[in-house]
């Protein structure tokens, strides 16, 4: 079993490497109460399939109504990542279903790098730790080794996250119950 990064970026190259379009959603802030912490990622497709989570769900819903074909929607738009911001308002945030009046903020790359995926997820299939850098005026993604574990940073002009192997987890048994402890320790980045 992988991470849940590693299934969305791995998703994301294969859906690109099959012809399809990609949008890339990565959660850059958060304020108040949030499903999601900052970091969490979701990749989706321009049919409307969706893998990873930015949100409890409509955030998600409302990326396919726009963004897609799925609903008759005008498809994944050409162009720099976009930041957007839901749950300005209360009525906002109780549409969306962001839980105790919460603002998330998003970083929508449009139709990511193919070939800087297809590096990164060789570099953490390696087990090594990347710090993925975005430009979100051009566009451009650098990636690093890095040594130990970095905090997500994001400035308004640009998004640095380290992904990679993260904490570990020992456990000691192997019953029913340490097999679901450990794909729950797996989905959060043990």
């Amino acid at each position: 079993m992988e991470s849940i990064d590693l299934l969305v970026l791995s998703t994301a190259h294969d859906w690109l490497q099959a012809g399809h379009r990609v949008l890339l959603a990565t959660v850059a802030r958060t304020w108040g109460s949030s499903p999601r912490p900052v970091g969490s990622m979701m990749a989706l497709r321009g049919d409307g399939r969706v893998v990873g989570s930015v949100s409890g769900g409509c955030i998600e819903d409302d990326l396919i109504h726009r963004y897609t074909n799925a609903y008759d929607g005008s498809g994944l738009p050409d162009g720099p990542p976009q930041v957007v911001r839901y749950g300005i308002s209360a009525d906002e945030a109780h549409r969306f279903g962001l839980p105790c009046g919460g603002t998330l903020e998003l970083i929508l790359e449009f139709t990511p790098s193919r070939d800087a995926l297809e590096q990164l997820l060789a570099q953490l299939n390696a087990g090594k730790l990347v710090r993925r850098s975005l430009d979100l005026g051009s566009g451009q993604v650098s990636l690093a080794i890095s040594a130990t574990p970095e905090q997500f940073i994001f400035d308004g002009r640009q998004m640095v996250n380290t992904l990679g192997p993260g904490y570990r987890l020992l456990l000691i048994g192997a019953g029913a119950l340490a097999e679901y402890l450990a794909t729950m320790a797996l989905f959060n980045g043990f």
